[in-house]
């Protein structure tokens, strides 16, 4: 590992190219985000199984003993069975479920809190649907003097999985929705002075996210046609396709992916803009209490990510998908009986949509496709919650406040 000595990298804002030098700055004054550029002349790719250290020149860190030294990545299977039955020869599935919380976000979690330490964030408020909470809550350990407050919907309480830690504070919102508990994360973080992480708009979430990719290139036989993702503010495809840039870059990627976003019918409010054409979200399009068999796509407002993906959905010649709950249910079924791959139905809508493109001929079946099965089913343990320090929140008006008053003092 190295501490890096010369400048590799450069973190700026998209809008008015202001430089942020070991900042953490999600958003710029100007309104921009902040975005980070290598310089390809000095990115060198390193013979080594951890992808952590062979990819580790197109990370956002300069201290590289700050990221595990002990990753192994995840199988590329070329769905053969699958791809008969589909008529798809050449299908591709990356199976993220082997990772150690069973889900692509241990990717995210371990680049993000590098990311964030090295900025000289201590302490920071975050939120999720579950699996990005779950990956923080086990990668945070790595940084003793680090400390989380993580906001999660009550509907989504079931999905955080930790023992106890006393890094960890966890607000549980009764009666609330994801993009509750993200701005209950945001006005926390305010209110005492901390940082909020801000899921999309953080750089080490994207750039973590692209190292399935990253990783499946080295594996694959061929180039892909198509990447073909289950997203909710699509972080992951937004770093993936960032990522292909950079590997074409440096001459080892001879062409880039198409896009496929796809989202379940019961919350999918950036697929059916899309459809319509429209350049954003709009108020017909919110799911303001979304519900699906994909938990870990249940985000009924990504208004302001949304115009960065259609931006980048359309420079790849890509496009959306929506999936209903049968065709999810049924894609399952097929991974499991054809390929014994056991993934979530958020992982499989993934899929069902790819599925759909090629029944109405919007993807040719002889192309190259790789879909990424984000993760699986995490048993819920009991006597993890039992354990964990949660503090819960009810509804006050427009506001969250303490179901116990005497537990907010000790939270801050």
């Amino acid at each position: 590992m190295k501490i890096e000595s010369e400048p590799r990298m450069r973190i700026a804002c998209t809008e008015c190219q202001r430089t942020f030098d070991r900042q953490y700055v999600t958003f710029c004054e100007c309104g921009g985000y902040s975005e980070v550029t290598y310089d390809l002349t000095q990115v060198h790719l390193q013979e080594s199984g951890n992808y952590f250290v062979r990819f580790r020149d197109l990370l956002p860190i300069r201290d590289t003993r700050l990221l595990p030294d002990n990753a192994i990545g995840t199988q590329l299977v070329h769905a053969k069975r699958l791809g008969s039955i589909l008529g798809m020869p050449r299908l591709y599935l990356k199976d993220e479920s082997s990772l150690p919380t069973g889900t692509t976000k241990d990717r995210m979690a371990a680049v993000a809190l590098a990311y964030l330490y090295e900025a000289g964030i201590r302490t920071f408020c975050t939120s999720s649907t579950g699996n990005s909470s779950t990956a923080f809550a086990r990668a945070v350990q790595r940084f003793p003097d680090m400390k989380m407050f993580l906001f999660t919907a009550e509907s989504f309480h079931h999905r955080v999985n930790y023992r106890d830690c006393d890094q960890i504070v966890h607000y549980v919102l009764r009666d609330a929705t994801f993009v509750d508990a993200f701005n209950q994360a945001s006005v926390f973080a305010k209110a005492n002075g901390l940082a909020s992480e801000r899921g999309f708009f953080n750089i080490g979430r994207r750039e973590g996210l692209k190292l399935c990719f990253l990783e499946a290139v080295d594996q694959a036989p061929e180039p892909m046609d198509w990447y073909v993702q289950a997203v909710s503010s699509a972080m992951g495809v937004a770093g993936v396709y960032k990522g292909a840039k950079e590997l074409q870059g440096l001459g080892k990627l001879s062409q880039l992916p198409k896009l496929l976003c796809v989202q379940q019918e019961s919350c999918s409010p950036m697929a059916k803009a899309w459809v319509e054409g429209a350049n954003q979200i709009a108020p017909e399009h919110i799911v303001h209490h979304p519900k699906g068999i994909a938990e870990a796509i249940l985000r009924g407002d990504p208004s302001r990510v949304y115009p960065i993906v259609r931006s980048i959905v359309q420079e790849s010649r890509g496009a959306f998908e929506i999936a209903s709950e049968a065709s999810i249910r049924e894609a399952r079924t097929l991974l499991w009986e054809h390929e014994k791959i056991d993934a979530c139905f958020s992982a499989s809508a993934a899929l069902a949509g790819l599925i759909q493109g090629v029944r109405t001929g919007r993807i040719p079946s002889n192309e190259s496709v790789m879909v990424n099965l984000t993760g699986s089913d995490r048993p819920f343990d009991p006597d993890q919650s039992k354990h964990q320090d949660i503090r819960w929140l009810v509804r006050s008006g427009d506001q969250f406040v303490p179901e116990d008053d005497s537990l907010e003092e000790g939270a801050r």
